[in-house]
């Protein structure tokens, strides 16, 4: 069994679920998710830019108005029990929780814990963190020891 670490930041659309449980063939695979709830970890101006690159100029006027914090972690835990039953209709193992502190140190905790064969950073694009490579991704890269892929979720 190939076990995945799944960093999200929103709840898995079907086409995310199918985009990463096809992604080893007929493997069985794993999932340990973790949602991180929106939070201090990205600037509101930082988002608000990344709306204005991607076009989304409405988006960008309301990102002071989105519940942050303490405010958003029943939002978080909706989203990743949804998360998880997506993924087990689909076949695959999967358990999860959501991210409280920084998600750099739970991904590497979760990842020597569970003996991870990879990790899975699935978020919008984040256009200036991405840049800086300052994004989860690039930051994992350099701490949790096994590959990390970077995959662009999926509005529907």
């Amino acid at each position: 069994m190939f076990t995945s670490v799944l960093m999200i930041e929103k709840p898995l659309t079907a086409v995310d679920v199918d985009f990463v449980t096809t992604l080893h063939g007929d493997e069985g695979v794993s999932f340990v998710v973790l949602m991180q709830p929106r939070g201090d970890q990205a600037d509101v101006l930082l988002r608000a830019i990344d709306d204005v690159a991607m076009g989304e100029l409405k988006e960008a006027a309301r990102e002071g108005d989105e519940p942050e914090g303490k405010e958003a972690r029943p939002l978080a835990e909706q989203g990743l029990e949804v998360s998880l039953q997506a993924l087990r209709k689909a076949g695959c193992e999967a358990v999860g929780q959501v991210v409280e502190n920084h998600p750099l140190d739970m991904m590497k905790t979760v990842v020597d814990e569970t003996n991870a064969d990879e990790v899975i950073v699935l978020t919008a694009p984040h256009y200036v963190e991405e840049f800086f490579h300052r994004d989860w991704a690039s930051r994992a890269r350099h701490k949790v020891g096994v590959p990390v892929l970077k995959l662009f979720a999926h509005n529907e």
